[in-house]
């Protein structure tokens, strides 16, 4: 099961939002024909990422940052920015562009600060996103508690798209991480849940006064939580492409 859109749609153009896509597959995109070197790859992580040994050292400060610009795998790329792509839109109609860009980088630096808490004298190299759109999508989940998300269903041969509530969605996806992030060490699992987690309280309350100046409570009195316009409606029609028989 995951997110594939939501009913939302922006009121302005989401330039930062499209750009962050931009730029994490450009930089991507840069490197992904040494993937398969382990000592390139290596080298050039050490370089650019978190590595919460050296921050503990006292150097390599930077790496707070850019380590949010690269990503492990075309699939963890892929996963990133797909949220951003949902939720990220709504956020930056609701801040404007130049706060958005703000909140975004504050928000991976907070969250790496945050995975660096946890484990400070690891020297697993840190990198992706999810820290930075998990704060999107807790900033998404106080404004817009029950917007619908589409959410696509498989289960070997089934398909199917199932709309569920924001709150549902985005609360279920906070417990796994911290679940897991008290159950399952982040040296062997491999994902920086205390990233995603500190990353996601951030949102919520980097947000707080963005939800203040749009109301409060009567923001969401407009319409019980849901976005304060008109949602997108989606159709599905069966498909044109005649039956042949075997």
């Amino acid at each position: 099961m995951f997110p594939i859109r939501d009913h939302n749609p922006s009121l302005r153009f989401p330039y930062i939002t499209y750009a962050l896509i931009i730029i994490n597959t450009l930089i991507f995109l840069s490197y992904w024909g040494i993937l398969g070197d382990p000592n390139k790859i290596n080298s050039l992580f050490q370089d650019w990422a978190l590595v919460p040994a050296s921050i503990s050292e006292g150097r390599d400060y930077l790496g707070l940052l850019t380590s949010i610009f690269f990503h492990g795998s075309f699939m963890h790329l892929l996963g990133n920015m797909l949220f951003l792509y949902i939720y990220g839109d709504n956020l930056e109609d609701k801040m404007g562009h130049f706060w958005f860009l703000v909140f975004y980088l504050l928000a991976g630096i907070f969250a790496n600060l945050t995975q660096f808490a946890a484990d400070p004298y690891s020297n697993i190299p840190v990198i992706g996103a999810s820290g930075a759109v998990a704060a999107v999508m807790g900033g998404y989940l106080l404004l817009f508690p029950k917007a619908r998300i589409d959410i696509l269903f498989i289960f070997i041969i089934i398909f199917k798209i199932i709309p569920i509530r924001a709150w549902v969605v985005l609360g279920i996806w906070f417990t796994l991480q911290l679940y897991n992030g008290l159950a399952v060490p982040g040296s062997v699992s491999g994902v920086a849940y205390w990233a995603h987690i500190g990353g996601f309280i951030f949102g919520v309350l980097a947000t707080f006064s963005t939800w203040k100046k749009l109301g409060g409570k009567k923001f969401w009195s407009k319409n019980h939580g849901a976005p304060d316009h008109k949602e997108a409606n989606y159709s599905f029609k069966r498909t044109s492409i005649p039956k042949v028989k075997r």
